[in-house]
């Protein structure tokens, strides 16, 4: 039987890494969909009550992704260097913290959801809602992030389809489940708003016991001369700690621009911010797609490097080669979509709005998020591949450049000078263009490209 000539990395290997990651990226924004359209039908103030809380508790997952993306950049390269105990050993020691650092979220979040509760919506009913479904909500945090930190272990060993069964099953618990504990069945009326939050923990929890179940049988499974250390280990969680710091604070730049655009686009009146919202939801959504591509790279590079040895470029040359033709394919896929988004400018506002004010206005942030897809699409490929070198300190930094450089100032200059949605979206074309010189720097130079199973 001939060989297979199949080159490692492309776009065979890049598929199959990012379609199951997709649903993965989606699953939390899922749960808020499903609680939105079955909480609606009690009204509006307990979908008030949901919204405030669901902001608040999305934090969790926000801020505390680096239990993913740290993760699988350093069990990747274990990975690549053929040594899967010490790939899986990441994922345990990821999965103490997750638990320490949910634990901590679940105790301070008791103690902080009604004040901060209530500087979002005022004192009432509505703050009194968000607070009911938080309080319980948050029980489901440290499970959330037992997730986040199984992800991760698995994208790094290039298992992304049985995260995305783990996700689904819990979702579709949700799913089941949500209705009936909103709002009853028979002579049962149900736990309303917080019945939401009671499905949403028992799917986290099945989802989790799933990861923590991956873990045990790879752990039986290892062999006895490299077993899995179940312990914590202090090194390795430092380690973790200091990617994962840069990665929180790479986030919170990213969260300081976008709340900043949403309370300038609010100053100019309720129809720029609505269209303001339209478009910046089809721009998360983007993110998601964009985001399982980058973590196909991240995966496929960290194993590279992994598998690379220390004899200068020789040793790196398929991490590069794998970067080179990732960025390619993001570079294509956000061409796809630009065309896709202007051919589909005449019908897809009006599938969120009928109101004419907030379709007048929503061409001015449509054909920026339109041109700026080509740039995405390199620029989040960039990321995974220097996310899965474990370059993380570089992201942080340029990213609050980019933020501090180009997309802050242009905001609130816009609300100075009266620019609108343009100076706004103005502001996150500049970001994206300083980021995409930042990474395309990064990347030819090669300095990101460190061999070994450990990066330095």
């Amino acid at each position: 039987m001939p060989r297979s000539t199949r080159t490692p990395g492309g776009a065979r290997d890049i598929a199959r890494l990012a379609v199951p990651a997709l649903p993965v990226l989606a699953a939390e924004p899922l749960y808020l969909l499903v609680d939105t359209a079955v909480v609606g039908r009690l009204g509006a103030v307990p979908l008030a009550g949901l919204a405030v809380a669901g902001v608040l508790f999305a934090q969790v997952t926000t801020q505390l992704t680096f239990l993913s993306y740290g993760t699988t950049a350093r069990a990747a390269r274990f990975h690549g260097a053929g040594r899967r105990s010490a790939a899986v050993t990441e994922g345990m020691q990821a999965t103490w913290l997750a638990v320490v650092v949910g634990l901590a979220v679940l105790g301070l979040g008791q103690l902080l959801a009604a004040p901060v509760a209530r500087v979002l919506a005022g004192s009432g009913e509505i703050a009194d809602g968000a607070v009911g479904w938080l309080r319980i909500a948050l029980f489901g945090a440290p499970m959330v992030l037992i997730t986040l930190a199984g992800n991760g272990w698995m994208r790094g060993v290039q298992d992304t389809v049985r995260p995305m069964r783990y996700v689904l099953a819990g979702n579709a618990l949700s799913a089941l489940m949500c209705p009936f504990l909103v709002h009853g069945a028979g002579d049962w009326d149900g736990w309303g708003l917080e019945g939401s939050a009671v499905a949403n923990v028992a799917a986290q929890t099945v989802s989790a016991t799933f990861f923590l179940r991956a873990l045990a049988v790879e752990r039986r499974r290892a062999p006895a001369s490299d077993p899995i250390r179940l312990a914590p280990d202090t090194a390795v969680l430092r380690a973790q700690t200091t990617m994962g710091r840069d990665l929180v604070i790479r986030s919170l730049g990213f969260q300081a621009c976008f709340l900043s655009a949403t309370a300038v686009a609010a100053r100019f009146g309720a129809p720029s911010v609505a269209a303001h919202q339209i478009v910046l939801q089809l721009w998360v959504f983007q993110t998601l797609v964009l985001d399982a591509v980058a973590i196909a790279a991240q995966a496929l590079v960290g194993s590279a490097l992994g598998a690379a040895r220390s004899d200068g470029p020789e040793g790196t040359a398929h991490a590069r080669a794998v970067a080179a033709r990732v960025t390619r394919y993001g570079l294509v896929l956000g061409c796809l979509f630009a065309i896709v988004y202007a051919a589909l400018f005449p019908v897809l506002p009006g599938v969120f709005t009928a109101d004419l004010a907030v379709l007048a206005t929503i061409p001015v942030a449509w054909w920026f998020f339109t041109a700026l897809q080509p740039v995405a699409g390199v620029v989040f490929a960039l990321d995974g591949v220097l996310l899965g070198a474990g370059d993380a300190a570089f992201l942080r930094t340029t990213t609050l450049l980019a933020a501090i450089g180009g997309f802050l100032p242009m905001i609130w200059l816009s609300l100075v000078f009266g620019w609108g949605l343009a100076g706004i979206w103005t502001g996150l074309a500049a970001f994206m263009l300083v980021r995409l010189v930042a990474v395309g720097l990064r990347a030819r130079s090669g300095r990101w490209a460190v061999p070994g199973a450990v990066r330095p």
